[in-house]
């Protein structure tokens, strides 16, 4: 009661209202520095994807006892305590040199492709290889650079939201090692490029396709970085000002590479993860102008070629994981329409010319998320209902009331439901390691 009437006086003494959990306009346009004792950062970050106001709020409402936010909160920081000790990774741990010669450059396999013959002396990857889709090749796991790039992302989001929510330096000093040993320091720092990324043996060292695996987990850190300048101990006007530097100078791989404009061409999943990591690089570096034209763009260019009138998206429905690659799709694309929210563009109400929209996407995954595989009538391998969680979610925010309403019925995934306290969808069903 102490706890909670100290923070009472706190919201008080900001001109917040408790019970409303309300953002004061002034919270949200301070500069870094703005905390207080008990309660930590009080400002809303200038996030590129979430909602900075979204989260001061939900802040709020967790430290007044809501029962959402705290739960979703004790989910949260159950998962970034395990952080603390975990990693630091980077990129020239691996044992494997790229092609170019230098550890520091990103490595990976494409996942879904195998060899036909026995590997030999001779023929070290027993080539030629050929693709099994949906089936993901083990080979793939000896290069570290895939794995560790994906805890050492997730961990930083973790560590970041943690620290927010919590004001516990302990977080924020390590999400800035993390973030430090992946991006900045000389000795294990990646370089700003994916020219090595889902390569095949014996046919080509890397593609455009393999930009997908940095795909919405490089836009989390994007909001990391926000977060912590908000104020977080430790992490200096230098980091923030390396990570725009590296931020600045992927952005421009991948605008101007081989890689990057194959990718920027593709007309399904990968084609929309494109867009969303460029319009959110862009408006964390302060490129508002570009991300708004990314994001308004995807109207004609991703909804209406992927989408058709009644929620159908054909070009994931044909794959061996059907539904995976349906959820997938739309974390991108939802992801992008709250970008667009933030630079003044409403991708959530545009319509294609043949009636197709986002929302019309999301609720057409209703009766196999709510139901089970048995109303999902295309292949799946592996289903897992609550893969479409996060986008109902972001959906029912946006307005969408078939949505909300069927949420409450939705299995929530292993690690509880976070999205009230990181509202922005996630893949949910990793399929790295499956």
């Amino acid at each position: 009661m102490v706890f909670r009437h100290t923070v009472v006086a706190a919201l008080a003494a900001l001109g917040l209202v408790a019970t409303s959990f309300a953002a004061p306009a002034e919270a949200a346009s301070r500069p870094s520095g703005c905390t207080v004792p008990v309660i930590g950062p009080v400002c809303a970050p200038q996030t590129a994807v979430l909602d900075g106001k979204q989260l001061l709020r939900a802040k709020f409402a967790a430290l007044v006892g809501e029962k959402t936010s705290r739960t979703a909160l004790g989910n949260l920081l159950a998962a970034a305590k395990t952080d603390l000790t975990a990693g630091p990774w980077s990129v020239t741990s691996k044992k494997q040199v790229p092609p170019s010669g230098d550890k520091h450059d990103y490595l990976s396999l494409a996942p879904y492709w195998w060899p036909t013959t026995q590997p030999t002396a001779e023929n070290p990857w027993g080539c030629p290889f050929v693709q099994r889709d949906g089936q993901r090749n083990p080979i793939v796991d000896e290069i570290t650079d895939h794995a560790y790039r994906g805890r050492a992302f997730a961990a930083i989001y973790r560590l970041a939201l943690a620290w927010y929510y919590t004001g516990d330096a302990r977080y924020a000093q390590r999400a800035a090692l993390d973030l430090r040993t992946w991006f900045l320091d000389e000795a294990t720092k990646m370089n700003p490029n994916m020219n090595f990324a889902q390569g095949i043996p014996c046919k080509v060292d890397g593609r455009g396709i393999g930009i997908i695996e940095f795909s919405y987990t490089l836009s989390q850190v994007v909001d990391a970085t926000a977060i912590l300048a908000t104020g977080a101990p430790g992490w200096t006007k230098s980091d923030e000002a390396g990570m725009t530097g590296w931020y600045t100078q992927f952005l421009d791989w991948l605008r101007t590479s081989k890689n990057g404009t194959d990718e920027a061409k593709a007309q399904n999943n990968h084609g929309s993860f494109y867009d969303m990591l460029v319009a959110a690089l862009a408006l964390g570096t302060g490129q508002r102008d570009l991300a708004a034209a990314v994001a308004r763009d995807a109207g004609p260019n991703r909804i209406a070629p992927q989408i058709e009138a009644d929620g159908l998206q054909p070009q994931e429905t044909s794959r061996t994981r059907s539904w995976h690659y349906s959820t997938f799709n739309l974390v991108a694309l939802t992801r992008l329409a709250q970008i667009g929210e933030h630079v003044g563009v409403d991708l959530w109400h545009y319509t294609a010319p043949s009636g197709a929209t986002l929302f019309a996407a999301v609720d057409f995954l209703i009766p196999s998320a709510t139901q089970g595989q048995s109303a999902w009538p295309y292949p799946e391998l592996d289903f897992r209902p609550y893969a479409a969680l996060d986008v109902l979610h972001a959906a029912a925010d946006a307005g969408d009331r078939a949505a909300r309403t069927a949420l409450p019925r939705v299995p929530v995934e292993p690690g509880g439901d976070l999205y009230p306290v990181r509202p922005a969808a996630e893949q949910l069903d990793d399929i790295a390691t499956s």
